[in-house]
């Protein structure tokens, strides 16, 4: 039975996660009204400026890789140091460069603020995550991660809605455009201010509390310092998923190469952005209750938007961006939210480093693949090579799911 401490503590540790969950939510949706903003437009604002095709597809490339890629070290360090708020603002505040471009001339200078930015996001996201799971302890990591993903679209959708709009009534002027980006700039800082003065006291509390706790644990075995096999299963399992899904951006290509209309492949990318934000928190919802095992729906619906899109006409191209954006729901929210399941909180940073680079890698792999087998109409063996990665991966998360079960019968 419940003592009237008990209650009192449960009702503290739900108000403190509803209210985590909705700092971090503001925080990332006004970090995406800046940058998803700005991704839509950067690459015309680059030729604007004079960059050449091969230099904005070069340097945008190894941006995305950078970001990823330092996911690694970010992860480490921050697990090293606990410094994970330290991580978060500055990885956040670096967005100041996007606001920024407003004010660069040389095309040089701009993709410089472009790979700091995708730099920053890589220092921040490990830390954002270890800070959501921790304060979001015991509510359901799903249903967090799930919420967070919706309030984190909803910037993703409003962003590039609101750039189209600025640059219409402003004669595609690129420094307005940009500069009018320094107001949900301040909004960002308002929020992480907020969060940081209302949360590190309590958070701290609570990751003491649970390293105390896996500590204690540990010393009776029943909980490993270092990363378990479960989880390098389910990251590879993610891997062979994303590296066996069809790419967005491929599926933008084959949507205006059919429909030869710019506007029709910005309203479907609107259609991928508004799934992802409804689906995001009914995946959450359900892994909550029912647990790793809803992760086989997602892996299994990614053979649906490859084949949609490798069909190439108008139905099946808005379909597969359709399947895209519940998938992506899916590993926007429950993917990540499995790792807090598998990690302890001390290994927590590393753990979402090093799975936030497999997923990475994996779309990387995506992309150049898929895109190699479009450009040689090699359609059937695309299809092929999709079914071969999505069965690999469906095994591995199998495999991860069956040895979580047996070793908590065995602890």
């Amino acid at each position: 039975m419940n003592t009237p401490q008990t209650d009192t503590a449960e009702k503290t540790d739900a108000k403190l996660a509803y209210f985590a969950i909705l700092m971090f939510g503001l925080i990332s949706f006004s970090g995406d009204l800046i940058y998803e903003s700005a991704r839509g437009v950067i690459p015309s604002y680059l030729e604007f400026l004079g960059a050449t095709a091969f230099i904005i597809g070069l340097s945008l490339g190894l941006g995305e890789f950078l970001g990823y890629f330092f996911r690694l070290i970010s992860g480490y360090l921050a697990d090293t140091t606990r410094a994970y708020w330290v991580f978060v603002i500055v990885g956040y505040g670096v967005l100041i460069v996007i606001p920024l471009l407003s004010l660069t001339r040389i095309w040089q200078l701009a993709i410089l603020f472009v790979i700091i930015e995708r730099l920053g996001k890589g220092l921040r996201t490990p830390s954002r995550d270890t800070l959501l799971s921790v304060s979001t302890k015991g509510q359901g990591a799903g249903k967090a991660f799930g919420f967070h993903e919706l309030l984190d679209q909803l910037g993703a959708i409003g962003g590039p809605a609101l750039m189209v709009v600025i640059l219409y009534l402003t004669n595609d002027d690129y420094s307005l455009t940009f500069g009018f980006l320094f107001l949900p700039y301040l909004l960002l800082v308002l929020f992480l201010f907020l969060a940081y003065y209302r949360l590190k006291t309590q958070v701290h509390e609570k990751m003491t509390e649970a390293i105390s706790l896996e500590e204690s644990q540990r010393h009776s075995n029943t909980v490993k310092s270092v990363l378990t096999k479960e989880f390098w299963l389910y990251t590879f399992s993610v891997f062979f998923n994303t590296a066996g899904l069809i790419h967005v951006a491929l599926i933008l290509y084959l949507a205006k190469n059919l429909e030869q209309l710019a506007w029709i492949v910005a309203f479907l990318y609107v259609i991928i952005q508004a799934v992802d934000a409804f689906f995001a928190p009914i995946a959450g919802m359900l892994y909550d209750k029912y647990g790793k095992s809803v992760l086989v729906v997602p892996f299994i619906l990614s053979i649906i938007p490859t084949w949609l899109a490798l069909q190439q006409t108008t139905i099946s191209l808005l379909g597969a961006g359709i399947f895209f954006g519940i998938v992506l729901g899916a590993q926007e929210s429950i993917y990540r939210a499995s790792i807090a399941d598998l990690v302890p909180t001390t290994q927590r940073g590393k753990a979402y480093g090093i799975f936030n680079t497999a997923y990475g890698v994996g779309f990387l792999i995506s992309g150049a693949v898929f895109g190699f087998f479009i450009d040689l109409a090699y359609i059937n063996i695309a299809l092929i090579y999709a079914v071969i990665l999505q069965v690999v991966a469906l095994s591995l998360l199998t495999l991860s799911y069956y040895s979580t079960k047996a070793r908590k019968s065995i602890s």
